[in-house]
């Protein structure tokens, strides 16, 4: 079967894509390269010992989505393709709501005009904004503090208001959680272009001495040590769990709501002094005043998937950080 992976050479996505081709499905990726680069595709096949079909171009182009759809029987799509930084959200929302629902919504209008009716959408933990309690299940309150997760809600609402006009769609919504690691092989980890807008990036560029210091934003929340926590999750973790929606969209119709976490909550400073012993390397901080649309703590109810999926984490955050600084350190 020949699934679409809009984003595909991005961090998650070519995690998904490598996963994917071990499972024998046939993979075909449209990405604009703003966060990623084009070699990754290599790195892929490489890995996977497979083929991909690359196109480069942004999902928001209706002609190239129709040349694609012209060009394969595609089977269903994996739409990973938007802009995810939660600070830049805010800076710029009008890009991002431009960027992420639009995109979302060429992708389906072609999807529909191709008879393609199986998607799962990249969600994320944000859509419950700053929750009442801990673990976050499935059936909570939404809400959001940043732009970047107000347009993972609205998709979200594009795919439920779709499937109650067209009950034929197949719809998985992943909402999953704070991924870090690389593969194993060195060859793909999470890579961004310019200055990292999330934790992991910047505590490499720091442990090389790239950078001087890591600002840690904020150690006045009300956790255990002041500083945000957080559900991270392995990307190889994350990438099988997709494979898993995938299967799961192949024998049930429906929509479905997941949360894809370990369940496991760890502060900045945790993540900051386990990635230090396990590497035995410095990671000089200092604190910053909060970001905007950050919270104090969100983790997951990872029961859903578990029943579901059949889906459960097996990688550790010593081995989330021992990958993520391998597969810096091949980099140089």
């Amino acid at each position: 079967m020949k699934v679409l992976l809009t984003g595909g050479t991005g961090y998650i996505g070519s995690h998904t894509a490598v996963e994917l081709l071990n499972d024998n499905y046939e993979v075909i990726i449209i990405d604009n390269l703003i966060n990623s680069k084009k070699e990754v595709t290599e790195k892929i096949e490489q890995i996977s010992g497979k083929k991909v079909v690359f196109y480069e171009g942004d999902v928001r182009d209706k002609e190239l989505l129709t040349k694609i759809f012209n060009e394969h029987k595609i089977d269903s799509v994996i739409h990973f393709a938007g802009l995810k930084a939660v600070g830049e959200s805010v800076e710029k929302p009008l890009e991002y709501y431009d960027n992420n629902i639009g995109s979302t919504l060429a992708l389906l209008e072609t999807m529909n005009k191709f008879d393609c009716k199986k998607i799962v959408f990249s969600s994320s933990a944000t859509v419950y904004g700053d929750p009442a309690k801990l673990p976050i299940k499935e059936d909570f309150p939404l809400s959001t503090t940043n732009p970047y997760g107000t347009t993972k809600l609205m998709i979200e609402m594009i795919l439920k208001d779709l499937y109650k006009s067209d009950n034929d769609w197949r719809i998985t919504l992943l909402r999953y959680f704070n991924p870090v690691g690389a593969h194993e092989s060195n060859l793909i980890g999470e890579d961004p272009n310019g200055i990292p807008n999330n934790l992991m990036p910047y505590i490499l560029k720091v442990a090389i001495k790239e950078y001087k210091e890591l600002t840690i934003f904020g150690d006045n929340y009300d956790t255990k040590d002041g500083t945000g926590v957080r559900d991270y999750i392995h990307v190889v973790d994350l990438a099988n769990g997709h494979v898993c929606a995938l299967n799961y969209l192949n024998h049930n119709p429906g929509i479905e709501i997941i949360n894809l976490g370990t369940g496991i909550g760890y502060s900045v400073l945790e993540r900051v002094e386990t990635f230090k012993k396990v590497n035995n390397v410095e990671v000089p901080y200092i604190i910053g005043e909060r970001r905007a649309g950050d919270i104090a703590s969100c983790y997951a109810d990872p029961e859903k998937a578990k029943k579901l999926l059949g889906f459960k984490c097996t990688k550790t955050l010593e081995e989330m950080c021992r990958d993520s600084y391998n597969f810096y350190k091949n980099k140089f």
